[in-house]
């Protein structure tokens, strides 16, 4: 292995590290803006409707973060007191500070995940509350996609949604990643997100866009979600400039997430290979998790560093692929790792 103090830095921390290409920027630069507050910047309305058509829905809204976007739809599906049904290791549950109970009053019901990242249809069905004053009314069941980095299967997606809906619940997708889902099933987006009544959509992800995420839904689900999204602080101004970076994303980002899966699936072939390496399994799309000896983790930690690899190394990692990671940064991490443990 060998390294220059003038390499450049690949980042394995998470595909929201990317940095927008220059053809992003120039769409940036010479975007129209108004006040969208106001509903009349002409870019993010333009944004909002190619969302809402490309996932299948009837209108969608412009936020921040992916985090915001989900916040918004639990407070628009669920009242005070109400619950939603939830996997333990979901990102609304687990990762956004617990902000559907300390800000919307929404109790979360979590649920054990299967391995594949599912919740088991009786689990849902076990977990959904009668009808009596002594608990939280069941109003929602949130799934995610990707999930870890695992796909939902489609005949799973489309019986867990049912079956919501036939118990009276309104279901939401946490699709940060559901187009890394469609392109790895080789179904349309609209294919993905069916059965959703709304779904939240990451641009800033593997979509390679610097900010913000679409929350789709009905006319009504979004006029009611904008009054969420003002309280919540999510009202921007001239969002024109960072909403022209989510039109490039969609319109040119989707179908080369094939590559992304391609390198982390290189990545781990490679990793597999090593002694004192242990994959959690091999990578459906572009996340990959393993486990390394602690004795290892400072010396992998320092070498990493050297050869300008930024990594969360830690005895349990995850290591993820995007378009700023190509195959010779691939070749590069393997370099690192196989001088590591070879000692």
């Amino acid at each position: 292995m060998t390294t220059t103090p003038n390499q450049p830095w690949i980042d394995l921390r998470s595909d929201t590290v990317t940095h927008p290409s220059r053809e992003m920027r120039d769409a940036m630069h010479a975007a129209e803006v108004g006040d969208d507050v106001y509903n009349d910047d002409p870019t993010v309305l333009r944004l909002q409707e190619l969302a809402a058509d490309m996932f299948g829905y009837e209108a969608a809204l412009f936020a921040p973060s992916g985090t915001q976007t989900n916040l918004i739809a639990l407070m628009t599906h669920c009242g005070r007191g109400d619950e939603y049904l939830v996997g333990q290791e979901a990102h609304t549950y687990k990762y956004e500070g617990g902000g559907a109970a300390v800000l919307g009053s929404i109790q979360p019901q979590p649920i054990a995940n299967q391995l594949d990242g599912s919740i088991a249809l009786a689990d849902i069905e076990g977990y959904i509350k009668q009808d009596d004053i002594h608990f939280a009314r069941t109003r929602l069941l949130a799934l995610e996609n990707t999930i870890g980095g695992r796909v939902l299967p489609a005949d799973y997606v489309a019986e867990a949604t049912a079956l919501a809906h036939q118990r009276g619940l309104a279901t939401h997708l946490d699709g940060a990643r559901v187009c890394n889902a469609a392109v790895k099933q080789g179904i349309s987006l609209r294919a993905v997100t069916e059965g959703f009544d709304s779904v939240s959509v990451c641009l800033s992800k593997g979509l390679g866009a610097p900010v913000g995420s679409v929350l789709c839904g009905s006319k009504p689900f979004i006029e009611a979600s904008k009054r969420w999204r003002k309280m919540l602080g999510g009202g921007m101004r001239q969002a024109g400039v960072i909403a022209a970076a989510g039109i490039y994303a969609l319109q040119h980002n989707i179908d080369r997430l094939a590559d992304d899966h391609a390198n982390a699936d290189m990545l781990a072939r490679g990793l597999a290979e090593l002694p004192g390496v242990k994959l959690h399994a091999m990578p459906q799309t572009n996340i990959l998790w393993l486990d390394i000896p602690a004795d290892s983790v400072a010396r992998l930690r320092d070498a990493l560093e050297a050869a300008h690899i930024r990594a969360t190394v830690g005895a349990r990692m995850r290591l993820v692929t995007h378009l700023d990671v190509d195959a010779g940064g691939v070749a590069r991490t393997l370099d690192v790792f196989r001088t590591v443990f070879a000692q």
